[in-house]
Order: structure tokens, then sequence, then C-alpha cells
């Protein structure tokens, strides 16, 4: 029943809620929201996923910075329908102090982390890797630490989630230090290795693996371990031994100085494959010069605002100059100047 001083625009509202959070049986059903960031090599292909899995037929255009899109799903007929929040960090490794936005305190519960590695560009995969899973690992970590103090119980309950995907009995339990929230790695562009284009069904792989993560459907069961093919292994699944040493000569390997296995598998990939600086690596384009980002009314002013600013400088170093001709004045008339 409407409430005294509702406007028609508040029943409207209650009408709406009330249609999509009951079920077949008229009881309340909560919609679940989780949120799913895409990160990684610059190019690699984060859009083409999104767009995928959500069923769009678009173009994809270049990520520059931070983007933002969304998804609803029904769990079944006349169910209400699920929504997932879906961001992406453009610019490989240039933007790591956006990661903080997406992920926060109200949402870590139902989190996950989509990290896109470029095959094609084996000098930038680790350290792109590396940079990025930093930086999130980092800004989890403290916001688990806040909830160790005000909620306790919900950052216990992260913590053991990601702990359970690797079982006591696992051969590696000791040396593995999980992830602190759900994180897959996509490795495209695979099919640039072959002459038979498989792309197609490694998107519908990677599109069922997203929808696990974005809208909880069920996880795909399927395994594959063997390097000559697409490479797919779910959380836990795998092992050092099955892995195996890095492929380099015994001699070469005790001259490494290495703590873990993977520091070992680090030192030889980069020396096959030089990595490129940091440096470059960062996204020296301005995203304000972008066409695809342009706004009339905002350009407008941006471009009055740093006419002002040229201005400004400009008004600035003659008052500098100005300045400086009157100290040096100053200066010249308190010399004492050799009369010959």
């Amino acid at each position: 029943m409407p409430k005294a001083g509702d406007t028609l625009w508040d029943i409207a509202r209650d009408e709406v809620e009330k249609r999509e959070n009951n079920g077949d049986d008229g009881k309340r059903v909560e919609v679940c929201e989780k949120s799913v960031l895409f990160m990684g090599s610059k190019n690699g292909g984060k859009t083409t996923i999104i767009l995928r899995c959500l069923e769009r037929e678009e173009v994809p255009k270049p990520t520059l910075v931070l983007e933002y899109t969304f998804g609803r799903r029904a769990r079944r007929h006349n169910a209400p329908k699920d929504i997932a929040h879906f961001w992406e960090i453009g610019g490989g490794t240039s933007l790591l102090e956006l990661i903080r936005i997406p992920i926060t305190v109200n949402n870590i519960r139902s989190f996950a982390v989509v990290l896109v590695l470029d095959l094609s560009k084996p000098n930038e995969l680790w350290m792109t890797m590396e940079n990025l899973l930093q930086a999130t690992r980092n800004h989890v970590n403290k916001i688990l630490a806040k909830l160790e103090k005000t909620d306790p119980e919900v950052a216990a309950e992260i913590k053991q989630k990601m702990q359970n995907n690797l079982q006591r009995d696992h051969p590696d339990y000791d040396l593995v230090d999980p992830f602190p929230i759900p994180l897959v790695i996509i490795g495209s562009k695979y099919d640039i290795f072959h002459f038979t284009s498989k792309s197609e069904a490694l998107l519908l792989k990677a599109r069922a693996l997203i929808n696990h993560l974005a809208f909880g459907y069920d996880r795909s069961k399927s395994v594959s371990v063997d390097h000559s093919k697409p490479l797919f292994i779910p959380a836990g699944l795998d092992s050092l031994s099955q892995i195996g040493p890095p492929p380099t000569s015994d001699s070469n390997i005790g001259k490494m100085r290495a703590n873990t296995p993977l520091e070992l598998w680090k030192k030889v990939f980069e020396k096959t494959f030089p990595p490129r600086s940091f440096s470059d690596l960062q996204d020296s384009k301005d995203p304000a010069q972008d066409s695809q980002y342009a706004e009339y009314e905002v350009d407008v002013m941006r471009a009055q605002k740093n006419q002002v600013c040229a201005c400004s400088s400009i008004a600035l170093h003659n008052q500098e100059f100005e300045q400086y001709k009157r100290n040096a004045s100053k200066s010249w008339k308190e010399m004492d100047f050799d009369p010959d």
C-alpha cells in the first residue's frame, strides 16, 4: 500500500521493485550484483571479450582510461535479473592508480579481476602482469586490513574463500600465496601462432568463464594442460611438478639466483624475451586529445582554460623578467668596479 506523502514516482518505483524482486511464487528474491575488472596489455582484446560476454555486436574502440558498462541476466524465466558491473582500465600499465576506483570496501566480497595478456608481445608480457597484479594485490590488501578492524568476519571469509581453491593435500600448498580475490588470466591472440584460426572457440570459452564470474553461471569443468594446445587450467588444478622446470640447461639454472620457482621462471623467460623498460610501457598519449571522447561544450571550456593558462604563464614570465632586471640593476649599482 502507498504510504502517506508518496509521490507518483515513489509508487511507480515501489511497484517496479516489487515485480523485479518477487519470484514466481510471490516470495522476495534477492538480486545478485557482482563486479569484474578487466586490465592488461594495451590493445590486448579486453573490450572484445566484454562485448562478446554481453552479446553486443559493436566494433570495439580503444580504451584509454577507465570505462564502465553493465549487463543483466535472469537466472530463470520471470526471475529478477542479476546485475554485473564491468570495469576496464586502458593504457596497459600506465594507469595503475585507477585500480582503486572500482575495487572498494563495499564490493570486495563480490569482485573479480580478469588480466588479459597479449601473447604476441612477449617482451612486454611479464612486466605487464607483474605490475598490474602487484598494484591490485596491494590495494586489496589495504581494504582487507581495514575490514579486519571494522568487520573481521568478512575479512576472514574472503581470505578463507581464496585459500579453499587449493586443497591442503596439494603438493604446492605451502608455496602458494593465493591472490586475495578471484583472478582469471587470459592469454589473448593465441590464434596468431596457428595457420588455422581458433579465436572463435577460444572466445566462447572466455565468455563462459566471464559469465561464471559475473553472473554465477556454472563453472566449466574442462581442463587442458597440453602446452601444444590452448591451456585451460582452473585454480588449483596444476602443480609445479606438472609444469616442470624452465626450458634451459641445467648449468644455466645453477647460475641463476632465485628464491622461488616463479622467480626462476621469470629469469629464464626474461633471458629469452628481454623486457622493455617500465617507462617504455607508459602511455604518453593524452586522452583529452582523443576524438572518441570529444564533447563540444567540454572541449570549448578546456580550450578557453588552456588559453587563460598560457596567457597567465606569459604574464608570469614577463613579471619575473622585470623583477630580474630590477634586481640586476640594483646589484650593478652596488658593485665596485675597477676604475681602470
